[in-house]
């Protein structure tokens, strides 16, 4: 067992990327594609000073594992690693990282697109925006995927979420490996 295989998916705390590219390991792999999502200063033509991410950490564990694993079943993919973080994240924090490893480039692409749709679609992860202004607001969220496969019907947004104020630092307890 790699030592990916225990490491947690949600993580307080930043995370080294180099890691996880696993370039020492799966010498069968001739492609590598990965996704590296960071906080930006503006969403929906409003300046964004920061963001929070919570999450329900034992069950976006859970989730995350069986998307890596259908991700790597359904594009033939021997590794594909995500982490995402949650907590207090300023203006160009990474968020988000997928890793695929693949004998081919478009394997490892297509994994990688679809394991980052599949944990912005599944995953219980609220994200809530701090503005220029100083409003927050919680940002509905889904995958940014229009083709046929994944077609779907959003509801209309709902009335935003009650204020409420983020933890200044990300928690200093690491959240659970994998209950």
């Amino acid at each position: 067992m790699h030592s990916e295989d225990t490491a947690a998916r949600i993580c307080a705390e930043p995370f080294p990327i180099e890691p996880l590219l696993a370039l020492d390991r799966y010498p069968e792999c001739g492609g590598l594609a990965s996704f590296v999502g960071t906080v930006r200063n503006h969403h929906d033509n409003r300046q964004v000073e920061a963001l929070c991410y919570t999450a329900h950490a034992p069950v976006c564990e859970k989730l995350i594992r069986e998307i890596e694993a259908e991700t790597r079943a359904r594009f033939d993919v021997p590794y594909l690693q995500v982490r995402h973080r949650v907590g207090r994240l300023a203006i160009g924090d990474v968020a988000i990282v997928c890793v695929a490893r693949a004998a081919h480039r478009a394997e490892a692409f297509a994994a990688c697109r679809h394991a980052v749709d599949e944990v912005k679609h599944r995953a219980p992860i609220w994200k809530e925006e701090f503005y220029g202004d100083g409003s927050s607001s919680f940002v509905e969220g889904c995958c940014i995927r229009q083709d046929d496969e994944h077609a779907h019907d959003h509801p209309a947004p709902a009335q935003p979420a009650p204020a409420t104020t983020c933890l200044p630092e990300p928690p200093s307890a690491p959240y659970p490996e994998n209950p």
